[in-house]
């Protein structure tokens, strides 16, 4: 497509600017700027989905190790109870970064 717009530029290089010419360019150029631009949106979309999906599975995963950390406690293993906790915290500092991408 890109060559055809080129060859009617250069035809209207060629002569004296055609008014339908011009108007049937900006046309052209309009319809391809829509689809650039849905085309935008459309990645947009997809990609404020694939974090919502990530931030799903690390609320999961927060979950997981809260319950973990719990069981660790109840067990006197806190040790293992401390380490889900530093996890936990970790992954909630990717939740609050993914939140601020989704947001933006």
């Amino acid at each position: 497509m890109s060559t055809v717009v080129k060859a009617r530029i250069s035809k209207m290089l060629d002569r004296a600017e055609d008014p339908a010419e011009t108007l049937d360019y900006g046309y052209q150029k309009q319809l391809e700027l829509l689809q650039n631009v849905k085309k935008g949106i459309a990645d947009v979309t997809t990609s404020k989905k694939r974090l919502q999906m990530q931030t799903q599975k690390l609320e999961q995963q927060v979950v997981k190790l809260d319950t973990q950390a719990r069981q660790a406690l109840s067990q006197g293993k806190e040790d293992l109870a401390r380490m889900a906790i530093e996890r936990k915290t970790v992954i909630q500092t990717e939740m609050q970064s993914l939140d601020t991408q989704i947001a933006e």
